[in-house]
């Protein structure tokens, strides 16, 4: 259930964290990201455009082409990949959506909303993509645990075995 972020700034931030635990000069394909984190193929690929267009990813056309990060993980903040999707106006609105809501007409929420809304943004804005990249290698891996369909399970294994395989999902 999206709370604060849409469907779309969900999936990049997935999308993203992805990318951050690729070695460096290596990249990977829009049907390998949505096969790993079960997220269809078009909106992976138009979700990495868009962040290609702010400059957090880019993508490399071809048979061996395929997307990886612009900047080092060291550099880019969890709050880089949803200001560039969803914008920031989410940590200004009134999350009851009344307008001219503010502390001199506030709504129900707005005092427990401003403190949960300002510790987000910290959340946010503190720790780079590298500071997660052993928290986002155990969840990749914690996703294929779980019970699927046969099909789409197959297809995570896969994935999973060959970047294993590969040594490119590390522990």
């Amino acid at each position: 259930m999206t709370v604060i972020f849409s469907k779309k700034c969900e999936y990049g931030l997935q999308a993203v964290l992805y990318l951050s635990t690729l070695d460096s000069g290596e990249m990977a394909s829009a049907l390998e990201i949505s096969k790993i984190l079960n997220i269809p193929k078009e909106f992976v690929s138009k979700i990495l455009q868009n962040l290609t267009f702010h400059g957090i990813v880019a993508s490399k056309k071809g048979n061996s082409g395929g997307f990886f990060l612009k900047k080092d993980a060291s550099e880019i903040k969890l709050i880089d990949i949803v200001k560039a999707i969803d914008g920031l106006s989410l940590f200004d609105k009134c999350v009851l959506g009344f307008p001219n809501c503010s502390p001199d007409h506030p709504c129900p929420v707005h005092n427990k909303w401003g403190r949960l809304r300002e510790e987000a943004y910290k959340m946010l804005s503190a720790e780079t993509l590298e500071q997660f990249r052993k928290k986002t290698i155990a969840k990749i891996k914690n996703i294929y645990r779980k019970p699927r369909k046969k099909k789409i399970n197959n297809k995570i294994e896969e994935a999973v075995t060959d970047k294993t395989q590969k040594g490119l999902l590390k522990k």
